[in-house]
């Protein structure tokens, strides 16, 4: 008898990529596919921890209904209580029903309605209305049916998932402005989240996205081998659709956490108001326009004391806001914003960052590589402020006095690291080598200024530089031209051509011999 053939087993990237291909050519676009992928991931990994906290209370008090069906018993495990119909494994099981879309439907609302915290998160009416055949749906449950841990041994499965669709819708609508900054590459978010060092205390992102900043910080502390209990998330997100899938992104991964009571801009509506919190990571929306109207915000305390921002740009409103949410004694923050917001020397932005570096706000300015994004192509900057830059123990270093200084880093060459086909990553050594510079340069222990990647520079030089952040004006660049030996190149090229020339003279005499052969002759 013939041995059957051994059927290869799927890797992770591909069932991921025919879950994408599943839903093609259906009605609605990016937007709508990204949600419906999303919202079934959820169910997967909701139904998986389910079934896993089940067992153990089955293991524990037996197969009695009063204690697997009492909601408080997974609640407190930071899980989802599902009912029957809410189960993945009822869903995947009835995947072929014509009423699936219905089924999966019913199931969002059951888990909304047994589950306050997610109250508003979920899709609702959603599946029945998407527009997708029966047979389109059945191939994406499935499909994502054999995403398990039994069978992917990653570190964070969950992250590895989500990730990949927010990111790769994120790349296929090709969406900039606004909507198209909802993901930011986990890579980047990583390097902040070590410079900033958020092991305790409350971490908050006015512009919130997808939550993947407040992923990173739990991540942070786990690779730290901290206590994440000891992190509280706050978080605002304009957008509703992007704020329903943060809290899904949050809940899924057991992180707790306060998004508001619904979406809602930041700057006419902030749902935190006078909240103070010890770090803040973001990634703002890059030169968002018309933030607020001509009139408005002209009282605002959050821009007191440094003067209102223009309508036509809304970075330095972002700076602000994220300064006046900013414990006064030593918080910390890390966001990115476009290149622009460094140099401006006319208008409303430079008296603004004027008094930012005379009230010794900024800690630190480090330009990040082109093509990390994947709605913009441009470089951009990561602001690290700092409300004690004064000599102090902090996560067992002792910190020098920085007042009165800037770190300046460049990082447009760091761009080997390519993934996605044209989209460049950090890898965790990159990662590494950055967080032992500025580390160095705020003990003082190990760091020089070195050309072509940084420099500490004072305020009295920022000033002669017409309070400039662009680190092109303080960091040493090389002019490699003046390396060359033209002596010694310039008889390379003259030995070269004269080779040249010889060959040619050869060239011709056998052209002309040849000729000669055939009885012509050449004058």
């Amino acid at each position: 008898m013939a041995k059957k053939a051994k059927v290869a087993e799927q890797s992770l990237d591909s069932i991921l990529w025919n879950c994408r291909n599943a839903l093609r050519g259906t009605v609605g676009g990016n937007e709508k596919n990204r949600d419906a992928v999303m919202g079934l991931v959820f169910l997967k990994f909701a139904g998986d921890k389910f079934e896993k906290r089940r067992a153990e209370i089955q293991a524990e008090h037996g197969d009695i209904p009063a204690f697997l069906e009492k909601d408080s018993f997974y609640r407190s495990k930071n899980i989802f209580y599902l009912t029957e119909s809410a189960r993945w494994s009822h869903i995947a099981q009835n995947a072929s029903a014509n009423d699936i879309a219905i089924r999966l439907d019913t199931a969002m609302a059951d888990i909304e309605d047994r589950n306050p915290p997610l109250k508003g998160a979920l899709p609702q009416r959603f599946y029945a209305t998407l527009g997708t055949r029966k047979e389109q749906l059945k191939s994406l449950i499935d499909e994502i049916n054999k995403i398990d841990e039994a069978r992917f041994h990653e570190k964070d499965l969950i992250g590895r998932v989500y990730e990949y669709f927010l990111q790769v819708f994120a790349i296929d609508s090709g969406q900039g402005g606004e909507k198209g900054e909802f993901y930011t590459p986990a890579s980047i978010v990583h390097l902040i989240a070590e410079l900033i060092e958020p092991y305790t205390g409350t971490v908050y992102d006015p512009c919130c996205g997808s939550g993947g900043m407040f992923v990173q910080s739990v991540k942070f502390v786990e690779r730290h081998h901290g206590n994440r209990l000891k992190i509280s998330v706050v978080g605002q997100e304009s957008n509703s659709d992007t704020w329903r899938l943060a809290k899904m992104n949050l809940a899924i991964r057991g992180i707790s956490h306060d998004l508001g009571d619904r979406a809602a801009s930041t700057f006419a509506d902030d749902r935190h108001k006078d909240r103070k919190v010890d770090f803040v990571m973001a990634n703002p929306p890059f030169n968002l326009k018309k933030w607020r109207g001509e009139n408005e915000l002209a009282d605002d305390p959050r821009f007191r004391g440094y003067g209102l921002p223009p309508v036509a740009n809304a970075n330095y409103a972002w700076i602000l806001h994220i300064l006046s949410k900013l414990d006064v004694t030593n918080g910390i923050a890390g966001f990115l914003l476009a290149n622009g917001a460094l140099n401006t020397t006319d208008g409303a932005e430079f008296p603004i960052r004027k008094q930012l570096l005379e009230s010794d706000k900024v800690e630190a300015i480090i330009v990040l590589p082109r093509e990390m994004f994947y709605s913009t192509d441009i470089s951009v900057t990561l602001w690290i402020l700092n409300n004690n830059k004064a000599a102090r123990k902090l996560n067992g270093r002792k910190l020098r006095d920085r007042r009165g200084e800037v770190l300046f880093v460049d990082l447009r060459r760091w761009n080997e690291n390519i993934y996605e086909k044209s989209f460049v990553q950090f890898s965790d050594e990159q990662i590494a080598a950055v967080k032992k510079l500025y580390d160095g340069w705020q003990t003082g222990e190990d760091y020089a200024d070195t050309p072509e990647l940084c420099k500490s520079a004072t305020l009295e030089e920022i000033r002669a530089k017409n309070y400039s952040l662009a680190p092109s004006k303080y960091i040493t660049f090389i002019d490699h031209d003046l390396e060359i030996d033209y002596a010694a190149e310039m008889k390379r090229i003259q030995r070269e051509m004269r080779d040249l020339l010889k060959a040619e003279k050869q060239s011709q005499a056998l052209l002309e011999t040849a000729f000669k052969g055939i009885g012509y002759a050449i004058k």
